[in-house]
């Protein structure tokens, strides 16, 4: 072959030794980065992965940390919600220590209110200033805003989670299944040591209730109207109140649990029956039939018994079976955490429209996921801790606070005292106790079942993304340095074969002697 026009051997050593070049630029490159895939065509798939991947782990990465902020927040919180809990049980001993009336003088009782007072205003002020970066925690600021309430049906919403995923405000629907009842009890008249309009006879009855035992002696030719006003004398010792049967002073005594629900009860019991005696018939219905508006012992759902606990409240809350606890009922799902004390009438009249109301803001979210989506973001409310909003008791038809308890309120000391019942004042200290405790116990298993095993979670999807990740884009060294000396050897040995194939074309001089 002795052309000169096409050197077909040069033109081949050029082309692969530009590929050896190329194949050398790409080792470099690797080596020099440490990653397998630098641009998208080393790997178009690859490279796609891997950045969704990367997206994965930077969304995970961010979730870790809005855990961490959430606990600082809730650690903080809970701290406070500490000092309220000794303050309350400060305040509760002081009750307890001024209803020992007989051992303690007005100086002592005056000294012991001025202590109430610093308690309840050192309430209020943790309320007020507990803060976390700027975010107030216990002053409400926190607490979900409700609109259009109720309150001749529904006496306290208390909202402790609701999801606005998708809307402005979530509203929220009432209805009442089955009634809320208390143990009840019927006397009737003209039987046993009763006749026709009260005692034939003198008797012991023992009333027992949710709050204690205690026995009522009465004498013969006592009247049904003596036996009620004797058992509601005592109304705070036994936890029972009584009335005439259908209002009528001949017609017999109904014995009433307290309070609605399961966990109160009424027993009436003849004691110290004398031999020849017998006991006074006492009926309960046999269900938990709610009482007529006009009773007859001629019911058959009655049946002779000498104890009777009440029901509680069977209600749907937005379609949902609730929790019910006396007049409370409660639900707890990931759109809607609520606690709701319903209004007596409301309570008990399955046949009432359902209660709604909204709400329309407030609350606290925690965006604990690598997606933003209800079903990785929690939702918690913390009501305020002020004394006015704290131990919510209905009393009288009247929802109390803490704040009565304060010089001049309803419940200080020396109205107990004129009252000579300090049953009151104690019922609103537990239940404001059992407001922060239980704040503090929801926010405990926030922070524990919630918080920790979503860090522990995440934190290992962290580590799975990132090896995940590392095969499809990391380079490995081993491999690349391999490719790298094979690469310099063809650039060598393309660079030597390219210089012989244009020596070959210079043969041609020869012949032209």
């Amino acid at each position: 072959m002795a052309r000169i026009n096409s050197n077909t051997p040069s033109m081949v050593a050029q082309f692969n030794l530009a590929r050896s070049n190329d194949n050398l630029q790409v080792r470099l490159n690797r080596l020099a980065t440490g990653l397998r895939i630098n641009r998208g065509g080393d790997d178009p798939a690859g490279l796609i992965i891997s950045e969704r991947i990367g997206t994965d782990i930077n969304g995970v990465e961010q979730a870790i940390k809005n855990g961490d902020r959430a606990s600082s927040v809730i650690s903080t919180t809970e701290a406070s919600l500490a000092e309220v809990n000794e303050l309350l049980n400060s305040i509760k001993a002081l009750v307890v220590e001024a209803a020992n009336t007989g051992g303690n003088s007005k100086e002592e009782r005056d000294a012991n209110q001025l202590q109430i007072d610093s308690a309840i205003q050192s309430i209020t002020r943790i309320s007020n200033t507990a803060t976390f970066g700027g975010l107030n925690l216990l002053d409400g600021s926190l607490d979900y805003v409700t609109s259009g309430v109720n309150s001749s049906q529904i006496s306290k919403a208390q909202i402790s989670g609701a999801s606005f995923i998708g809307t402005t405000q979530l509203q929220v629907e009432v209805d009442v299944l089955n009634s809320a009842q208390k143990g009840a009890l019927f006397m009737e008249p003209g039987v046993g040591p009763l006749s026709a309009n009260g005692t034939t006879s003198s008797l012991t009855l023992q009333i027992g209730g949710s709050r204690g035992i205690l026995e009522i002696d009465l004498t013969s030719g006592q009247s049904f109207q003596n036996i009620v006003d004797a058992v509601n004398q005592r109304t705070s010792l036994t936890g029972v109140t009584a009335s005439l049967v259908n209002g009528n002073p001949n017609s017999g005594v109904v014995f009433n649990a307290e309070n609605y629900g399961s966990s109160s009860f009424v027993s009436v019991e003849r004691v110290n029956t004398p031999a020849g005696e017998s006991q006074p018939n006492l009926y309960k219905f046999s269900s938990d039939e709610a009482l007529n508006a006009t009773f007859a012992f001629t019911d058959p759902g009655l049946v002779i018994a000498n104890r009777d606990s009440g029901r509680d409240v069977i209600a749907l809350v937005n379609g949902a079976l609730a929790n019910g606890d006396g007049l409370t009922i409660s639900t707890n799902s990931p759109i809607l955490s609520s606690r709701i004390t319903l209004a007596e009438s409301f309570a008990i009249d399955p046949t009432l429209t359902s209660s709604t109301f909204e709400i329309i803001g407030g609350g606290s979210m925690f965006q604990l996921g690598p997606e933003v989506s209800a079903l990785q973001q929690e939702n918690i409310g913390v009501q305020s801790m002020s004394a006015s909003k704290l131990g919510g008791t209905l009393s009288n038809g009247v929802m109390q606070f803490l704040s009565s308890l304060q010089s001049g309120g309803i419940n200080d000391l020396e109205s107990n005292l004129q009252r000579n019942d300090f049953s009151t004042a104690s019922d609103i200290i537990d239940a404001a106790i059992d407001d922060v405790t239980i704040l503090r116990g929801r926010l405990g298993a926030f922070e524990r079942n919630v918080l920790d095993t979503n860090r522990r979670s995440l934190q290992a999807a962290v580590e799975n993304l990132s090896a995940s990740r590392s095969v499809i884009r990391d380079a490995d060294f081993a491999v690349e340095t391999s490719e790298l000396t094979r690469a310099q050897i063809l650039q060598s040995s393309g660079t030597t074969v390219l210089s012989l194939a244009n020596q070959q074309a210079q043969s041609v001089l020869q012949l032209l002697g």
